[in-house]
């Protein structure tokens, strides 16, 4: 989770959201990709940690299905990035602070009652969450001039 508050640190520097995320292998630990929100310097919605970190995993596996692999990002996932990592088959997710606004693993929906899922992957929420947290205060804070 360290290196995803470090890929968080770099979007809040270029004035993205600070949210990070790092996808590594399972079994090594080896960090496979890195992403940090890029939905401003693209010019794209799909521009998400999350998704960054995925992009970059399947040119590296040359595979879009990553199973055998952990995700570790700053915020808990939106919609869209839930249903990314469904699709890229990883085997687990451990994030910060719960998002209320749009998270969709627990706070806004609970993917543990979605039994039509064809995917599942386990989820520890929670890491380094103040760390996380404080982050994001203190870029909307700025943001604010608060």
């Amino acid at each position: 989770m360290q290196q995803a508050l470090k890929e968080a640190g770099k979007a809040g520097m270029r004035g993205e959201v600070p949210v990070g995320a790092v996808l590594a292998d399972a079994d090594t630990g080896e960090i496979l990709a890195r992403g940090s929100n890029r939905c401003i310097e693209l010019n794209d919605p799909t521009g998400h940690a999350e998704i960054i970190a995925l992009r970059r995993a399947g040119e590296v596996r040359r595979n879009y299905r990553l199973p055998g692999t952990v995700l570790a990002v700053t915020l808990e996932p939106c919609l869209m990035c839930l249903g990314a990592l469904i699709q890229a088959r990883i085997d687990g997710l451990v994030y910060g602070p719960r998002d209320p606004g749009a998270g969709a693993l627990l706070s806004r929906l609970d993917i543990l009652d979605f039994a039509w899922l064809n995917h599942k992957f386990w989820i520890v929420e929670n890491i380094l969450e103040d760390e996380c947290r404080d982050l994001l205060q203190n870029f909307f804070r700025d943001k604010r001039g608060a």
